[in-house]
């Protein structure tokens, strides 16, 4: 089983994007995917994946009262098909009291004499959801911020893939990789195993060149080199639909340099599917 999170010490590097493409990618492949959104905030990958779906509906169950102990159905009633081979466990705006409902539960187990983990319930509940027998990846996105949430997801998948602006302000945090990996593992008492580092906005500039060269160097793994792809990103967030899709449906003419972006997406995905030692078989756009 292939598990992980998209993690980044800054924002807008293209987590939520590489965390949906790379899932349509899997079911492409035929694995079934799961992916949970725990932004919470924005719902980004919700809203990605666009199901009939409201958030603020405070009678409907939701990952937040499963993750608390008290939901109103079963787990499997929580997920939308959201294209096929795809189910989505959608965000709901709950999660923006999620760490202050987890302390309280500790809080009260405590009084009680029992023990309650802040960072392990998502775990908890994928078990208990008999997840492992039903899907072949799960993902999880999350808003990036240390805390509870981020803690929740790291526990329950051990996994991170690590979108990476080539920039100068990208660079900035490269010495940070290793501390933010560290400090995930000391937060959560877990191992973290850094499956793939994913450079994103690649122009080839002598100054681009130094930092991919400084990246590799660090040996974190580097599986592609994605280039600047606004606007088939915008393009599949405006249409809510996958990059797959929006060059499919959404395009009038194929673009040789947007179908070698979702070829490097498809070999980052069959990189993570070998790692997890699944069947990596050919995908073509």
């Amino acid at each position: 089983m292939l598990t992980y999170t998209a993690v980044s010490e800054a924002g807008g590097v293209g987590k939520t994007t590489t965390s949906a493409t790379c899932a349509v990618s899997h079911a492409r492949a035929g694995l079934d995917v799961l992916v949970i959104d725990l932004d919470t905030q924005n719902g980004s990958l919700t809203y990605f994946f666009g199901p009939d779906y409201d958030r603020g509906d405070s009678e409907v169950d939701n990952i937040v009262r499963h993750l608390i102990g008290r939901p109103k159905g079963d787990f499997d009633d929580l997920t939308i098909e959201v294209e096929e081979g795809i189910d989505l466990i959608p965000s709901h705006n709950m999660l923006e009291d999620l760490p202050e409902l987890l302390l309280r539960e500790k809080e009260q187990a405590e009084r009680l004499g029992d023990s309650f983990s802040m960072y392990h319930q998502l775990h908890r509940v994928l078990r208990d959801g008999n997840v492992r027998d039903n899907y072949d990846v799960v993902i999880v996105d999350t808003a990036g911020k240390a805390g509870p949430v981020l803690y929740n997801a790291l526990v329950a998948v051990r996994n991170v893939v690590i979108p990476f602006e080539v920039t100068a302000k990208g660079q900035e945090s490269i010495t940070g990789l290793d501390d933010l990996v560290d400090g995930l593992e000391q937060s959560t008492g877990i191992d973290v195993g850094v499956l793939a580092v994913v450079p994103i906005g690649y122009k080839d500039t002598r100054d681009q060149r130094e930092i991919l060269t400084e990246l590799r160097e660090m040996d974190f793994p580097v599986p592609v080199v994605i280039g600047d792809r606004g606007s088939l990103m915008e393009g599949s967030w405006k249409q809510q639909c996958s990059p797959y899709t929006y060059v499919d449906k959404h395009r009038n003419r194929k673009r040789e340099y947007e179908v070698e972006t979702l070829e490097q997406f498809d070999d980052l995905a069959r990189t993570l599917e070998r790692q997890a030692g699944l069947k990596t078989p050919e995908v073509t756009v």
